[in-house]
């Protein structure tokens, strides 16, 4: 099965962008739901999150806010701003593009 590692350039900013857009969420909710809605396929280490949620902060697509979790812990909240909803349409656009690329040469029939 493919790790996170294994994806394509790019694809991780695509899928935190996607469950960030669905709900403001702390980086170890992230993981959970990006693991959850995968089937368990897709498992992000904190060594490729945190510095990927970083950079999308950076970037200005995403912006953090202290909260209190469910548990009544502090952790930092991640939500979609403007100008990452408009990167998460390129993304998703670019993305669709790539897969049915990918799947017109994956489906290749053998001579």
């Amino acid at each position: 099965m493919s790790k996170p590692s294994d994806l394509v350039q790019g694809t991780l900013d695509l899928l935190l962008l996607k469950v960030i857009a669905l709900e403001p969420l702390h980086g170890w909710a992230i993981a959970q739901r990006l693991k959850l809605v995968s089937g368990d396929v897709l498992q992000v280490s904190e060594g490729s999150l945190y510095p990927s949620l970083h950079k999308l902060e950076q970037e200005g697509w995403i912006k953090a806010e202290w909260k209190q979790t469910e548990n009544n812990r502090r952790a930092k909240f991640y939500a979609l701003t403007r100008l990452g909803r408009k990167q998460l349409e390129s993304e998703t656009a670019n993305w669709q593009r790539l897969s049915t690329a990918i799947s017109y040469v994956v489906q290749l029939s053998e001579a």
